[in-house]
């Protein structure tokens, strides 16, 4: 009869084979038998093997080391200990990230009994994610096939007693399944460019990727890129187009090409909601595949332009996108204090070809978006973000995973703001003997939540309650919470300051904290916005 171990090695084996190179164990005793069985994985040599105490951060670290191209697996023990997962399960279903999630739990006959932390894992995650439901008897030594090809899954594995093994595990060979091959890349579509076509802009959300940048340098046509679009590089991205789709020259745009899943942007959603503009879309990946606008053509292979491009209609995007960007930064220099916006600029400047940035959501990603300028192409700059669901939490495990799974990069950077370093401050719990990569944190301190003072919360008629409600002033010392965590600290408060720390790198993880103040962020915002415009 299969016992908890045998299981539990058949799991290991289907996920080595569908290339799991990483697994991320959070301690717990009913997923003994499984953590016993990656320990002597990794000691063979088949996988690396890694460990959080806290849930929450263990998936987020595990999503930070797939999203980089290290394939991952997370474990965990039955009861609440699933229900922490649900953050980083969704932002990988929703942003099609292939994350592996292997829950121990207790045998069948123990289900609806009240039976110490017993729940309901089977559908846990709802049915985003489908739940493969293991069980210990004689047919469960053959694990079935594991499918990582479009999403996170789910394995919940029934183990009963005893749940340590006999003996050690020595695996041999383990062969990896090749990855799969996506016939459709290699069909083209046509499109047209040039006299006589449409006006055109390709808009590239996050994770578009190189097919964007080369359909619009193809068809000679701007190319508005979010940061994290793996797609900012070259002579078509623009680095205020978020801006100038608030100018008249966006009034002109007929048609829009869109890759990636575009989120940051009021502006692209209006562009995108216009009933006088030709929709064209790539699929995209996630759990969700539906647009949340009108598609009037969806591209499912690769588009082909037709034609010879029509250089003025680009140029007149890059003259506005340069004279715009000249008057941000007159504007920022006139500033009294530091911004957040020149801790962005400063984080994009400090970004070397090879290197790796991760970004939180909020302010972060949206100030980085108009600060930071197009990359060469071939620079092999990693740009990453949560922006499946967009949430603040686990950005600090997201980051560390990432430094890791990417351990060649030149330079691993983060930039979040202060809310979401310290809702996932637990991410810094490291133990002895885990992977400490080289990863400095920078913390735009604001004390609060100043993304909501350029949203309809941060009117005037609402003064009286932006604070209490959306500011949310915390007086947190981050100097005391690395501290604590035995993680290196500086505050600095101008950009030299800023611009000097970032240059010398200490090695290891370390918090660098960027002091900036909420007053005037709302006008500061609008200001930028009437540069566009006028």
């Amino acid at each position: 009869m299969t016992t908890a171990t045998d299981l539990a090695r058949a799991v290991v084996t289907a996920l080595v084979e569908a290339r799991v190179t990483d697994v991320v164990i959070a301690p717990g005793s009913r997923n003994a038998p499984l953590s016993f069985a990656v320990l002597d994985a990794s000691r063979a040599g088949l996988l690396r093997l890694h460990t959080r105490i806290d849930e929450r951060s263990a998936g987020f670290f595990a999503l930070g080391l797939t999203k980089v191209g290290a394939r991952a697996a997370v474990m965990c023990t039955s009861g609440t200990a699933v229900a922490n997962l649900h953050p980083a399960v969704l932002e990988a279903a929703h942003a099609g990230v292939p994350l592996a999630v292997v829950t121990a739990d207790r045998p069948s006959r123990l289900r609806e009994t009240g039976a110490n932390q017993v729940t309901d894992q089977v559908g846990v995650f709802g049915r985003l994610v489908e739940t493969v439901d293991l069980h210990v008897a004689p047919e469960a030594g053959d694990v079935e096939t594991l499918d990582l090809a479009r999403g996170p899954v789910h394995w919940n594995v029934q183990l009963d007693d005893p749940l340590t093994p006999p003996d050690r595990w020595e695996p041999g060979r383990i062969e990896a399944r090749p990855e799969p091959v996506r016939p459709e890349l290699m069909i083209f579509e046509s499109i047209e460019t040039g006299a006589g076509t449409p006006r055109t802009v390709v808009v590239a959300g996050d994770d578009a990727g190189p097919p964007s940048r080369i359909l619009a340098q193809e068809g000679g046509w701007p190319l508005l890129a979010e940061p994290s679009s793996g797609a900012r590089t070259g002579d078509n991205a623009l680095r205020t187009y978020r801006l100038l789709l608030e100018s008249p020259l966006a009034e002109r745009v007929e048609r829009v090409v869109v890759y990636g899943h575009p989120t940051l942007s009021r502006p692209v959603t209006n562009l995108l909601a216009r009933a006088d503009v030709e929709i064209i879309a790539a699929p995209v990946e996630g759990a969700w595949p539906a647009r949340p606008f009108r598609v009037d053509r969806t591209i499912r292979t690769r588009l082909h332009v037709e034609g010879e491009p029509d250089p003025a209609w680009l140029e007149e995007w890059r003259s506005a996108d340069r004279d715009l960007g000249r008057g941000v930064d007159r504007l920022l220099h006139e500033q009294p204090e530091m911004t957040a916006y020149d801790v962005a600029a400063v984080v994009a400047r400090a970004l070397p070809d090879r290197g790796l940035l991760m970004l939180g959501p909020s302010n972060p990603v949206r100030d980085l978006d108009v600060m930071m300028r197009s990359n060469n192409v071939g620079g092999r700059r990693k740009v990453i973000a949560n922006r499946g669901l967009a949430g603040i939490d686990g950005i600090v495990s997201t980051a560390i995973g990432a430094a890791v799974g990417r351990s060649w990069s030149t330079r691993s950077l983060a930039l979040m703001g202060d809310v979401t370093f310290l809702h996932d401050s637990g991410g810094l719990l490291l133990g002895p003997e885990e992977v400490r990569p080289d990863l400095t944190i920078v913390v735009g301190n604001d004390d609060g939540g100043s993304i909501f003072a350029s949203l309809e919360q941060g009117a005037d008629e609402y003064a009286d309650s932006f604070e209490r409600l959306f500011g949310t002033p915390h007086g947190t010392s981050l100097e005391a919470l690395c501290a604590a965590h035995r993680i290196p600290h500086l505050a600095v408060t101008s950009v030299p300051e800023l611009e000097a720390t970032l240059a010398s790198p200490n090695g290891g993880i370390e918090v660098v904290e960027a002091v900036v103040s909420r007053r005037g962020r709302r006008d500061l915002d609008l200001a930028i916005r009437a540069l566009a415009r006028s």
